[in-house]
C-alpha cells in the first residue's frame, strides 16, 4: 500500500507538480493572479447591491415595501453595481498592467513605473474596443441601431458592452502587449531622459512618451490588419477562449480542476492559488453572465460555497472528527487548533499540521470529497434546484452563509452546502478513523 501511494507521489510530481510549478512561477500568471485578487473588492461590494435589489424575489412579502422605497431609488444605488460587474475587463486590465510592470520593474531591474504601465495598457484596451468594417477601401467606424451600436461603441444595459465580462481576455491581452512593449522601450533605452532636477512625476511623463506611441502604432496595425479580414481582436480572442469557458463550465472540467488543485497540495504547492489564478478571470466572466440570467455553475465564489468549505480540500468535517471523536492526542490538540480557522474556509493548520500533504493515507479522501461536493454543487445549479451563484461573496464566509448570500438568497443553497459538507465528512470518516488508530497506537507503543 506504502509503496503504490509513493509511486502516486512520485508521479504527481513528474507529472504535475514540475510543469505546473513552473507555470506558477512565469511572471504574467503572477500578475494575473494579482489582478485578480486586485478586481475581488469591487465584484463584492457590486455584488451586495444586487443581492440586496433581488431580495423581493426571495421573500415575496418584501416586494411592497421595496415599490413604495428602495426600487424608487434602484437606478441610484445599482450604479455600485454597473461600474463594478458591468466594467469588470477594464479593472482586469488596468490592474494587470500594474501588477505586470511592477514584477518586471522589481525582478528585472527596469526603471519602469507601474503606473505608467496601467495607463498603458488601459489606453490599448481602449483602442481595441470600437468596431470597425471595410467598406469600399475605406475603414469606418460601424453603427448599427439594431445592435445598439453607435460609431464603433457597442452599448449594453450598463454602458460600453466590451468592458463588462466579454472583455476580460482581450483586456488580459492588450495589457501584455502594451506591458511588454513599455519593457521593450526601457531596456532599450528608447525613453526620453530629463535631467535629475525635473520633478519625478514630469520625468515620468515623459518617459511614458515614446512607449504610448509605439503602443497606439502597434495596436493600431493589429487593429487594421484584422479589420482587413473582417474581423477584430474581441472575436479572435472569443475562439479560443470560449472553448476554454465552455470547458471549465462543464462536469468534467471541473473535476479535473479539482483533481488538479488537490494533485498540487499532496505534493506541497498551494493548487488553488496557481489554478485559480488562471481560471479567476472566467468565474467572474460566468458570475455576470448568471446576473443576467445565465445557469452557469462555475462562478465567483462557488469553490468556496459549496465545494472547499473548511478550506482545500473540504476538510470542515475532518476537523470536527479531530475535535470530537479522534483518540490520538496529536490528533485531537491540531483539531481543537485548527476548528476556529477551519470554520472559515482556512486549513493551513491541517495541511501542514496532520500533514495532508505527502501523507498517502490521507491522499484518497483529500482527492474525493471536494470532487463529491463540487458534484453537488454542480448539479443542483444546472437541474436548477437551486439558483447559480449571482453575487460574490468574502471567501472566509461560514459553511451556508457564503452559499446564500451568493446565490442571492436562496434559502435551498443552505441545504446544498450543508449536504456538499456532509458528504466531505462521510468520506473522511473511514481514512481519519484509520489513520486515528495508526497514530493511537504509535503514542501508546511510545509511551510503554
Amino acid at each position: 500500500m506504502e509503496e503504490s501511494n509513493s509511486k502516486l507521489f512520485i508521479f504527481l510530481e513528474k507529472t504535475i507538480m514540475a510543469p505546473l510549478g513552473k507555470l506558477a512561477q512565469f511572471k504574467i500568471v503572477r500578475a494575473i493572479m494579482g489582478a485578480g485578487m486586485g478586481a475581488i473588492p469591487f465584484t463584492i461590494v457590486g455584488s451586495m447591491f444586487l443581492v440586496f435589489n433581488i431580495l423581493p424575489m426571495t421573500f415575496p412579502f418584501l416586494e411592497d415595501i421595496f415599490n413604495a422605497t428602495f426600487f424608487k431609488i434602484s437606478d441610484l444605488y445599482m450604479l455600485a453595481n454597473s461600474t463594478t460587474m458591468g466594467i469588470l475587463a477594464l479593472y482586469f486590465c488596468v490592474g494587470l498592467g500594474y501588477e505586470y510592470t511592477k514584477i518586471i520593474a522589481e525582478e528585472e531591474d527596469l526603471n519602469v513605473a507601474p503606473i505608467t504601465g496601467a495607463l498603458l495598457a488601459m489606453f490599448a484596451f481602449f483602442l481595441s474596443i470600437p468596431q470597425l468594417v471595410l467598406e469600399n477601401g475605406s475603414i469606418v467606424r460601424l453603427t448599427d441601431l439594431e445592435q445598439t451600436i453607435i460609431n464603433g461603441w457597442a452599448i449594453g444595459d450598463d454602458g460600453v458592452a466590451r468592458l463588462g465580462t466579454v472583455g476580460i481576455f482581450t483586456g488580459i491581452i492588450m495589457a501584455v502587449v502594451a506591458v511588454q512593449l513599455y519593457r521593450l522601450c526601457v531596456a532599450k533605452n528608447w525613453v526620453i531622459k530629463m535631467p535629475e532636477e525635473v520633478p519625478e512625476g514630469v520625468s515620468r511623463a515623459f518617459t511614458g512618451l515614446i512607449p504610448a506611441f509605439i503602443v497606439a502604432f502597434v495596436v493600431l496595425i493589429i487593429t487594421g490588419v484584422l479589420v482587413a479580414f473582417g474581423t477584430d481582436i474581441f472575436q479572435l480572442v472569443a475562439i479560443p477562449f470560449g472553448f476554454v469557458t465552455q470547458l471549465t463550465s462543464s462536469w468534467i472540467g471541473i473535476m479535473v480542476i479539482y483533481f488538479l488543485i488537490h494533485a498540487l497540495w499532496l505534493v506541497g504547492i498551494h493548487g488553488a492559488n496557481i489554478i485559480f489564478s488562471l481560471i479567476t478571470p472566467i468565474t467572474l466572466g460566468n458570475l455576470a453572465l448568471n446576473a443576467d440570467g445565465a445557469n452557469i455553475p462555475l462562478a465567483g465564489e462557488f469553490n468556496n460555497a459549496f465545494v472547499t468549505i473548511g478550506g482545500s480540500g473540504a476538510t470542515l468535517g475532518f476537523c470536527l472528527f479531530l475535535v470530537y471523536m479522534a483518540k490520538s492526542k496529536q490528533l485531537k490538540v491540531l483539531g481543537k487548533a485548527a476548528i476556529v480557522p477551519a470554520i472559515f474556509n482556512i486549513n493551513e493548520p491541517l495541511i501542514f499540521g496532520i500533514p495532508l500533504i505527502y501523507n498517502p493515507f490521507m491522499a484518497i479522501p483529500f482527492f474525493l470529497a471536494p470532487m463529491a461536493s463540487a458534484s453537488i454543487g454542480y448539479f443542483a445549479i444546472k437541474l436548477e434546484i437551486i439558483r447559480p451563484v449571482i453575487a460574490n461573496m468574502p471567501w472566509p464566509s461560514p459553511v451556508g452563509v457564503g452559499a446564500f448570500i451568493s446565490t442571492g438568497g436562496d434559502w435551498k443553497a443552505i441545504i446544498v452546502a450543508l449536504l456538499c459538507a456532509a458528504v466531505a465528512f462521510i468520506i473522511y470518516l473511514p481514512f481519519a478513523r484509520s489513520y486515528d488508530q495508526r497514530l493511537l497506537k504509535q503514542e501508546q507503543a511510545n509511551a510503554a
